[in-house]
């Protein structure tokens, strides 16, 4: 990682040497504005606006993706159905989306949610029906002989043999998520963001302020991707660590 990392901020740095400074403004005034911008009231609220956004629409995803997933697993004619639905809708671009719940439910939190929602649920529902398919059928007959009902079949049975390929799905989902909302904020251009703050950096020709706010973005999303959801994979999976 701190190799990516040095390898990145060297290339950025090259970059800055080569072009006029009003350009490719380097890497010391960039991280020196990242600095100043983080004491702020203002970007507090800014990074508020966002996290609030991405929690939403992700936590409903997960949720319905790991529902639907299960449903999908255990069900073939859904499976089937659900499958050809991830399949049509997955290849449109979460950002596609966005005109059309603008005209549905006008600006607000709600469309860029609803697009964050919808590019995270894919991955998540794809990846728990997959694994919920290759459940060992000798465990299942076990679990029925022993006299489980539905609910602890799910329970004792399927999530934990799904869960290292949900933990999985989670990640990849937070990857969709993540652009999802930086795309719809720059689009939609409502509330306090990441991504307006970013689009109005653009429209500004702020230039140390658009690498601050792609800088921002990069930091956050691997703090999230690497921190915290690699944690939370390490505690529920800490029988693979040991």
């Amino acid at each position: 990682m701190l190799i990516a990392i040095a390898a990145i901020l060297l290339f950025w740095q090259m970059a800055a040497w080569t072009l006029p400074d009003f350009l490719m403004p380097g890497v010391p005034k960039v991280l020196e504005r990242v600095w100043h911008d983080i004491q702020t009231a203002e970007f507090r609220a800014i990074l508020a606006g966002s996290m609030g956004r991405l929690g939403v629409g992700y936590g409903f995803a997960l949720l319905f993706g790991i529902g639907f997933g299960l449903a999908g697993g255990l069900l073939l004619f859904f499976r089937e159905v659900l499958k050809s639905v991830i399949i049509i809708l997955q290849s449109i671009p979460s950002i596609a989306w966005v005109p059309l719940f603008l005209i549905l439910m006008g600006f607000g939190n709600v469309p860029i949610i609803v697009v964050i929602a919808l590019a995270a649920f894919f991955p998540a529902a794809l990846s728990v029906m997959n694994a919920t398919e290759s459940v060992l059928q000798t465990h299942v007959s076990a679990a029925r002989v022993m006299g489980a009902n539905p609910w602890d079949m799910v329970r004792r049975v399927y999530l934990p043999a799904v869960m290292p390929e949900l933990i999985t799905g989670a990640q990849l989902a937070f990857g969709n998520a993540w652009r999802a909302l930086i795309s719809a904020e720059m689009l939609i251009g409502f509330g306090q963001g990441l991504g307006r703050s970013l689009a109005y950096a653009g429209e500004t020709a702020d230039m140390v302020g658009v690498m601050a706010n792609i800088l921002t973005i990069a930091i956050l999303a691997t703090l999230i991707d690497q921190v915290f959801l690699e944690n939370i994979k390490r505690k529920v999976l800490r029988y693979q660590y040991v």
